[in-house]
């Protein structure tokens, strides 16, 4: 709703096209989230892709 109530759409495939941009360029790759430790989604999806550091055994 914070996108669509600000915009007059000419029809239905031009709102598709205008909130699918909007979800796909702002909320997934700048929009913060609590639930991903404040992070945009593409950027904790990144964190999480990356290589898994190797665990050192206690034991010597």
């Amino acid at each position: 709703m914070e996108r669509v109530w600000q915009r007059d759409y000419a029809n239905h495939s031009e709102a598709r096209i205008d909130i699918s941009n909007h979800i796909v360029g702002l909320y997934n790759s700048q929009r913060l989230h609590s639930v991903l430790g404040n992070l945009p989604p593409s950027t904790y999806e990144r964190k999480m892709a990356g290589p898994k550091p190797i665990d050192v055994s206690e034991i010597t």
